[in-house]
């Protein structure tokens, strides 16, 4: 067995599996929660770490690498990267970028480098395959300067999940990555798009941060910046009450009253024309990214569903993709309609464009990258300056 130990902490919690690499299995995994809430019984993620580790036993001792799933890597990291105290003081550096997400993540960082010192740790960022990004494509109509000052750009999330869809489509294709034109569709209760060009992102949806893009669970996605101010004129809200409207109180929460996606589909079914409208909004914003990033693609070889939504709710699938058969993109009804775990087509036998369902597996994708640069034995960190 070849056992790395995967880490994504937030800010009260930490979310781990520890993965043989040799049969991409989880031989323990687990969640803690409410980490240094008050009555809790864990006072913090040193604590929590320890807990963790007890529920390992002796399978501890075989860990060869840790991988922690990192959010932000904003322009200094473009790849897996061995932590040591400066790259983690870069990582808390960029919580002005993700003030929800890098805190959490130095805090397990942290307590799992005290608890595991001799074993190697390695950050994986969800923004790390968005890198391969053009200019043409990160760039923010702004103020240079400004932005260059404050790192504002376009860097797009999911990263892991999008680089391991891509490349497992590609194996279940049996087509050389290098050859393929690919969207992928992670629909969940956070969303993204992605178009990947031979195995490099060249265009995503979310952005500066996890707000822009496809309508979500409780995030509005793409909104003219004017919102902003006009709400801020007309309503008196602040910024941060402006930040907790778009990216807590948006999306279907904001349209329906809940952002979960199947009660919003009962509603629906149910005749109720609020939910109806919602359903219609969040198509229509995924059509308009697959159509733009065909264009920017030139063609398009394989779309592939993943996350909680696209790998297991074959209505939205079909009627996301109802009339674009003029595209090449077609679903069969029967194949998409199976329940499955597994890879498998939903389009029909020769079609243009084949039409696939991956499910997504972002701790394995951690785990192999921190095992390969543990692998290479790369004596110094890789950071772009």
């Amino acid at each position: 067995m070849t056992l790395v130990f995967v880490v994504n902490s937030g800010s009260s919690s930490i979310k781990y599996q520890l993965l043989d690499l040799e049969s991409g299995e989880a031989v323990v995994s687990g969640l803690l929660e409410r980490i240094g809430e008050p009555g809790s019984p864990i006072a913090d993620h040193e604590f929590g770490m320890s807990i963790v580790l007890a529920k390992l036993g002796d399978r501890g001792d075989e860990i060869v690498a840790v991988g922690h799933r990192v959010v932000h890597g904003g322009p200094n990291f473009a790849e897996a990267t061995f932590i040591d105290d400066d790259v983690e003081a870069q990582i808390d550096a960029l919580s002005v970028l993700a003030p929800l997400h890098n805190p959490g993540a130095v805090l397990g960082i942290r307590a799992a480098r005290a608890a595991l010192p001799a074993v190697p740790h390695v950050a994986v960022f969800d923004t790390a395959f968005h890198a391969t990004l053009p200019p043409a494509a990160h760039t923010y109509a702004i103020d240079t300067e400004l932005a260059r000052r404050h790192k504002v750009r376009r860097y797009g999330f999911h990263g892991t999940s999008h680089q391991y869809v891509s490349r497992r489509a590609a194996e279940f294709l049996g087509r050389p990555l290098e050859s393929l034109r690919t969207i992928v569709l992670h629909l969940g209760n956070g969303a993204s798009v992605t178009a990947v060009d031979g195995g490099r992102s060249v265009d995503t949806s979310m952005g500066l941060t996890p707000l822009e893009g496809l309508v979500m669970g409780t995030r509005s996605g793409d909104i003219d910046a004017g919102v902003v101010f006009h709400l801020a004129r007309q309503e008196g809200l602040s910024i941060d009450e402006i930040d907790v409207l778009l990216n807590r109180r948006s999306g279907l929460l904001g349209l329906t009253g809940t952002g979960d996606m199947r009660d919003v589909q009962e509603a629906a079914s149910s005749g109720d024309e609020t939910a109806q409208a919602a359903l219609a909004i969040w198509r229509h914003r995924i059509r308009h990214y697959i159509g733009a990033y065909i264009a920017g693609l030139g063609g398009l070889d394989a779309l592939v569903f993943t996350a909680g939504i696209g790998e297991n709710n074959a209505l939205l699938r079909r009627r996301a993709l109802a009339g674009l058969e003029f595209l090449g993109i077609e679903i069969d009804p029967d194949r998409n309609e199976l329940q499955s775990r597994a890879e498998r087509f939903i389009s029909p036998d020769g079609a243009p464009v084949a039409v696939l369902v991956i499910p997504t597996n972002e701790e394995l994708e951690i785990a192999r990258q921190a095992y390969a640069l543990v692998e290479a034995g790369r004596p110094q960190n890789e950071v772009q300056r």
